[in-house]
């Protein structure tokens, strides 16, 4: 009886210490960090508060022979990081480094309130490969009734999101060098 208090006790414990962790910050991006710029890309290098790997990194600074494997994460560190920087406008839903998944939530475009994007993003290996990432995208219009209704999107915005997430990922390689 006593241990069965003592777990009901830490539960509660633990999810009240949990609850306040996002109490008065804003998960959603402002209008200002939609036009921001990339991080500069000099040869500085860069300091983190983890060590020299980062968080998930290996303890060698990122040098593991441009593979970007590093161990504690399941993908490819510099398309995982090139993902999560092009898609920094947009709210997540979801992110799994381990299993390389990056979920959006909808998302309006500047000045439409007429139709909104979800995009899911799968990176799938690795190796720094042009195959390495699968990007989906998801578009809904609003309806006359004002309900949202799917609708078909060009495969092309998917290739350009890729494209824009292998160049980052291609420019994070050259720097960590």
């Amino acid at each position: 009886m006593r241990i069965r208090f003592a777990a009901v006790v830490m539960v509660l414990a633990a999810g009240g210490l949990l609850s306040g962790c996002g109490v008065g910050k804003d998960i959603y991006p402002s209008d200002s960090g939609l036009h921001r710029t990339a991080p500069a890309m000099g040869p500085q290098k860069r300091e983190t508060i983890f060590g020299p790997g980062g968080l998930f990194g290996s303890g060698n600074g990122g040098k593991n022979g441009g593979t970007g494997a590093e161990a504690g994460i399941g993908v490819n560190s510099f398309l995982w990081r090139a993902s999560l920087d092009t898609l920094s406008f947009m709210p997540l839903a979801s992110a799994d480094p381990f299993g390389g998944t990056i979920l959006t939530d909808w998302y309006e475009l500047p000045g439409t309130h007429d139709q909104r994007f979800k995009l899911n993003v799968f990176i799938v290996g690795r190796a720094l490969r042009a195959d390495g990432v699968k990007v989906s995208v998801f578009k809904q219009v609003r309806g006359p009734d004002g309900q949202w209704k799917d609708t078909a999107v060009s495969p092309k915005m998917a290739v350009e999101i890729e494209d824009a997430i292998l160049t980052r990922a291609r420019q994070l390689r050259i720097v960590s060098k």
